[in-house]
């Protein structure tokens, strides 16, 4: 399974940005699709998931502004990130996880957010 994250660059805050990521491979049973990011110099934290059934999950602190959605047909994953802030600067990943509990994580993007 290879993931291929897509979308992420330099924007002004206040900007928008929406990244996605697709799945290929041997992909025919993907359960959860997630989003990560990982800020310079701190851990890896949750951003937001989204089940094969379309339920989401947001991050607390990035509801309202943050909103996951999937393309189930194409194998893809997005992020819609609006009104960023310099604190949204990170590497973004995603997460597949499949009805057998394997987990795949894609390599990153890198966001950037200039104030």
């Amino acid at each position: 399974v290879q993931l291929q994250a897509f979308g992420g660059g330099l924007v002004q805050a206040g900007g928008s940005l929406r990244l996605s990521c697709s799945a290929s491979g041997s992909v025919s049973s993907i359960s959860d699709m997630d989003w990560y990011r990982q800020a310079p110099g701190k851990q890896r934290e949750f951003v937001a998931s989204i089940t094969d059934d379309g339920s989401t999950l947001h991050a607390n602190s990035l509801k309202g502004r943050f909103t996951i959605s999937r393309d189930s047909a194409r194998d893809t994953v997005y992020l819609q990130m609006n009104n960023l802030k310099p604190e949204d600067t990170a590497v973004y990943y995603c997460r597949v996880s499949f009805h057998d509990g394997v987990r795949y994580w894609g390599k990153g993007t890198l966001v950037t957010v200039s104030s």
